[in-house]
């Protein structure tokens, strides 16, 4: 009998040390979401600046094509180009409404 109680006993603890690790672990995982969580927002914000920076260099480099430079001057044309069909587009859009 008295061996059946320290079974039950060394049981228990083992119990008390599992549940233990399973509270910790919970805790570490919450901690972990948050974090990536956390992460992923971060990372969208840095794309977004990302975005816009290049959005700004081309610009910038459209600017410095327009202003005499003679790199990317096909670039420039294009967007040009495309520009003048975007106004023509909304030209006859405004035409077709009247």
């Amino acid at each position: 009998m008295d061996s059946n109680a320290s079974g039950i006993s060394i049981l228990e603890s083992k119990i008390i040390i599992l549940l233990n690790k399973l509270k910790e672990n919970h805790l570490n995982l919450k901690t972990l979401q948050e974090r990536n969580s956390l992460l992923e927002m971060q990372k969208m914000e840095l794309d977004d600046q990302m975005k816009n920076l290049k959005e700004e260099n081309k610009s910038l480099k459209i600017a410095n094509n327009l202003l005499g430079s003679n790199e990317g001057k096909k670039q420039t044309k294009a967007k040009i180009n495309s520009l003048i069909k975007e106004v023509d587009y909304c030209i006859s859009q405004l035409s077709e409404m009247n």
